[in-house]
């Protein structure tokens, strides 16, 4: 003998036990890590136009 098919409720409440429920969902933005390429360089934009004047001219 087959056994009896089960309800949809029934089936629903066995799969949710057995399955639980979806993970949260991932945005794009959250799938993207940014970092710098290099390490930032402290002698970078340290021309000044003024000191320069100062130091050779005077």
């Amino acid at each position: 003998m087959q056994p009896a098919l089960e309800s949809p409720d029934h089936a629903e409440t066995v799969r949710r036990a057995r399955f639980g429920e979806l993970p949260k969902r991932i945005l794009p933005e959250e799938m993207i890590e940014e970092r710098a390429a290099t390490v930032p360089n402290p002698t970078t934009n340290t021309y000044n136009a003024d000191e320069w004047l100062v130091r050779y001219c005077l």
